[in-house]
């Protein structure tokens, strides 16, 4: 699970960048929020996830990492999107953001129980 981890942070990261440069060269920073959030949950916690999941394969076999994958990547396209509709003004996209963080949230839990159960020295 770790590498797959690593590898989909680096899609979040790219993703990110390439937000950020379009807000840099349009100088419309309406999307800052998506940027911060695809950078710090795709590309930070999911590649810091896959670091702890290749230092510790036990935590990285478990149902819970699978699960917090999936969730991960289910939550944040859905936040997401639902957030750049957001701050666009359309304040009916406003569910999707807070489905897309509550699921996220939940995989997240999920996965501090795994480190915290199987995770040992």
């Amino acid at each position: 699970m770790g590498i797959k981890f690593i590898k989909i942070s680096v899609v979040y990261f790219v993703i990110g960048v390439c937000i950020g440069m379009y807000m840099s060269m349009s100088q419309k920073f309406t999307f800052t929020p998506v940027h911060v959030h695809i950078n710090l949950l795709g590309w930070m916690s999911m590649g810091m996830a896959g670091l702890i999941y290749v230092a510790f394969p036990s935590a990285a076999k478990t149902t819970l990492a699978k699960v917090h994958f999936w969730l991960h990547n289910i939550s944040l396209p859905i936040m997401m999107i639902g957030l750049a509709f957001l701050v666009s003004g359309t304040e009916k996209a406003e569910p999707a953001v807070a489905t897309g963080g509550t699921l996220m949230v939940l995989g997240i839990i999920l996965f501090a129980i795994n480190i915290i159960k199987n995770v040992k020295q």
